[in-house]
């Protein structure tokens, strides 16, 4: 991605722009291989945390201008001198330049790994080396929902998880020379010239190519930003119009040569305080990249141009100076070490780093990407053997990266499954005994409190516990059948596009007395419990439920939430559920939901989240008075907690203190205040409200073991085991709501 030859731009002068003699020229562009050194800087600090630099995550948006600009200009030129382009030379100098320095860094990472981390970890870190060895690990990424700016409190992030804009870079070094190729030859079969040189000569239909998919890419980067953040941040179709704009200023390099010296001085120097505004400015809590992006886009996109005016005064004089010329030799192998080395340190150390701590990592991270730049970059990409060959360039390449492939597929072999070093443990048992029918309010109320009493004293038993039990149930390695558990053979609504919520419906058919569980994945979730209860008192349950919608009406403040509301369907889906409800009302209808949705009807990988807000509340009533119209008696369940991290993962870190892993209630989201004040719509709505707080938590913490069953699958969902055994809980509280207010 970040290369020494992006400083080295070929440029060519034009009498005119359809034609004319082609002269070429070699210029040593050092602005642009300085500017290459502020983006790598901009990156690493950002990563370290140091302060004023919350947005140095921009640098990777710099970088993607220069690669466009520069392999744009280099494929351009030799396709209108051409006609064609020398595909096996550019991927093979391509191979030869990135991809043993990728396979290096990546062998010692894996094997570092392997040395450090927890078995659980180990095995997602094995996977991701060997999607970033393939150049996919950005699409692996959009898979996972990860999100870029989440915090890693308890579990490490993968080390390769910066690999994403490396794996951008390759597909585009794929796709674009077919592109240019492709526009050559529909230039060449439009003009029907014998002569490729002239056939081609114009830089017009390339530009006008290029304008196209900036515009396209940028249009669905801005709404993907507000729809599936991964997708616009991770993907190279929404990227490839910062790629684009670095080519258009390629293709109008002659243009930009004619601006006047103090034009050309004033408009490198606003473009690199763009870049420095939004490296300085921006934060985890800024839509990216979406519009934002512009920013520092547009201003590497102008330092460059300008540079073509006054590549030595201006901006330029500081670009070039001879320390970031150096730090821009180094960007590349910095950029591949600086990641790994911070995020495995501290588990070197033993503790998280403070400021001091990270930026000697990156020091260090520094020194590494020296010895690389000396013993294994500038070797291999200027051996004359292996220069002159591209198929020995290609050869190269592709035993480098399946060299790391095989290593990382070595160590998933070998890892063994993470196993609990506590004793064994007896699992939680809950028992309950039905109420009478026709009994009063107050013997259901008991009945709820014993069974929660039960449920309370185990969980704050649970806590003595620290080490892991050596039968802990689920597995630590059952996270993907725990997903197509919650998928509930099909009952949940998974697919953000699709709204058809199917018929199902459990338990005895014919029964007088019917459930409605109806929210998203928090109420599919409780589905075990549900089914449990209902097969044992005969009951007829149908649960209802999309992942990632709100079953309230939350108003669409914004207009690109609108967009994501209308891509996610959920109006639709509810509108669907709520139709359902009012032609066949059940007995009940118990709503269990995420908080994690704001005033603009957006999940919290959206920032801007205030939970137990007025607009939420203000829908929850809504709900309730809707659910109410239908005859049905509702119940809403409270709140269930929020690891800070991935439960599975965390648990395999912390081995002999499961404790580490258990958030306090206020972490958790189990806010009392925010509860009461639920519990008070939900009564404005003539509804009633359930507590669950004591099902999860004691005194100040939330255990994520409780006996020998794990809690939480991932950072918030239950397993299927502790969701049944929740079953008398559930049934009681449904009792209760059957009874009467």
């Amino acid at each position: 991605m970040f290369r020494r030859r992006l400083g080295m731009v070929s440029t060519r002068s034009r009498g005119n722009e359809t034609g004319g003699k082609v002269q070429h020229h070699n210029v040593f562009r050092r602005d642009v291989h300085g500017l290459r050194a502020v983006a790598v800087l901009a990156v690493v600090l950002f990563h370290a945390g140091v302060p004023g630099v919350g947005g140095g995550f921009v640098g990777v948006d710099v970088f993607f201008v220069i690669s466009g600009f520069v392999i744009t200009g280099l494929l351009w030129r030799e396709a209108s001198a051409t006609g064609t382009i020398g595909l096996r030379r550019f991927y093979g100098a391509r191979a030869r330049r990135l991809l043993p320095t990728a396979a290096v860094v990546a062998v010692v990472t894996m094997i570092a790994s392997a040395i450090l981390l927890s078995p659980l970890q180990v095995r997602s870190v094995g996977m991701d080396g060997i999607a970033s060895a393939l150049y996919l690990n950005n699409y692996v990424l959009i898979g996972a929902g990860v999100n870029y700016f989440g915090k890693h409190d308890l579990v490490s992030p993968s080390p390769f998880q910066h690999c994403w804009s490396l794996g951008v870079e390759e597909q585009f070094y794929l796709v674009w020379p077919l592109l240019i190729v492709g526009i050559a030859w529909v230039v060449r079969r439009v003009r029907r010239v014998g002569a490729k040189a002239d056939a081609t000569v114009s830089v017009r239909p390339f530009a006008i190519v290029l304008a196209v998919v900036a515009v396209l890419s940028f249009g669905s980067s801005v709404v993907l930003t507000y729809v599936i953040p991964p997708v616009a941040f991770y993907s190279l179709p929404t990227r490839a119009w910062q790629l684009a704009l670095g080519g258009m200023v390629a293709l109008t390099a002659s243009r930009w040569r004619r601006l006047p010296f103090p034009w050309a001085v004033l408009t490198g120097v606003t473009g690199l305080l763009m870049i420095g505004w939004a490296a300085t400015r921006f934060d985890a809590a800024t839509h990216y990249p979406g519009v934002a992006a512009a920013m520092p886009a547009l201003g590497a996109a102008l330092i460059i141009g300008a540079g073509g005016a006054a590549p030595t005064r201006g901006v330029g004089l500081v670009l070039g100076s001879p320390r970031l010329r150096r730090i821009g030799d180094l960007s590349y192998s910095w950029y591949l070490w600086h990641w790994p080395v911070l995020v495995l340190a501290p588990v070197v150390i033993g503790h998280p780093l403070g400021l001091t701590a990270r930026l000697a990592a990156v020091l260090l991270s520094a020194g590494l990407a020296a010895l690389t730049l000396r013993l294994v970059e500038n070797p291999l990409r200027f051996a004359p053997r292996i220069r002159r060959s591209p198929w020995a360039s290609l050869t190269l390449g592709g035993a480098s990266s399946a060299v790391a492939v095989c290593v990382c597929a070595a160590v998933l072999v070998q890892t063994p499954d993470p196993v609990g070093r506590g004793p064994a443990t007896a699992s939680m048992v809950v028992t309950d005994t039905p109420i009478p029918p026709g009994s009063d309010v107050a013997a259901f109320d008991a009945a709820v409190r014993d069974v929660f009493g039960q449920v309370q004293a185990a969980v704050a038993a649970s806590l003595r516990t620290t080490a892991v039990p050596s039968n802990l149930n689920p597995p630590l390695t059952d996270q993907f059948a725990q997903q197509l558990a919650i998928a509930g053979h099909g009952c949940l609504v998974v697919l953000p596009f699709d709204d058809v919520q199917p018929d199902c419906t459990v338990g005895d058919l014919t029964s007088s007395t019917s459930i409605a569980l109806v929210g998203d994945s928090r109420a599919a979730m409780l589905d075990p419990a549900f089914q449990r209860i209902a097969t044992q008192r005969h009951w007829r349950l149908q649960m209802m439920a999309k992942a990632g919608c709100s079953i309230t009406d939350l108003p669409v403040a914004s207009e690109f939430n609108g967009v994501a509301e209308l891509f996610d369907r959920c109006p639709q889906w509810r509108s669907q559920v709520m139709a359902r409800l009012a032609a066949a009302p059940p007995d009940l209808i118990v709503v269990s939901s995420a908080r994690a949705y704001d005033a603009n009807g957006a999940h919290t990988m959206v920032p801007g989240l205030h939970m137990y807000d007025h607009a939420w509340l203000d829908s929850l009533t809504r709900l309730v008075r809707a659910l109410r119209a239908t005859g049905a008696r509702v119940l809403v369940l409270g709140p269930t907690p929020d690891p800070p991290a991935p439960v599975p993962q965390c648990l395999s870190a912390h081995l002999d203190d499961a404790l580490a892993c258990a958030p306090t209630r206020r972490a958790s989201g189990k806010d009392a205040s925010g509860m009461a004040a639920e519990s008070t719509a939900t009564g404005a709505g003539g509804g009633q409200y359930a507590d669950l707080t004591a099902l999860f938590c004691a005194s100040e913490r939330c255990p994520v073991i409780v006996g020998n069953t794990m809690v939480y699958f991932d950072s918030g969902h239950l397993t299927h085991e502790y969701s049944e055994l929740l079953a008398p809980a559930m049934g009681a509280l449904v009792e209760r709501a059957l009874a009467g207010n």
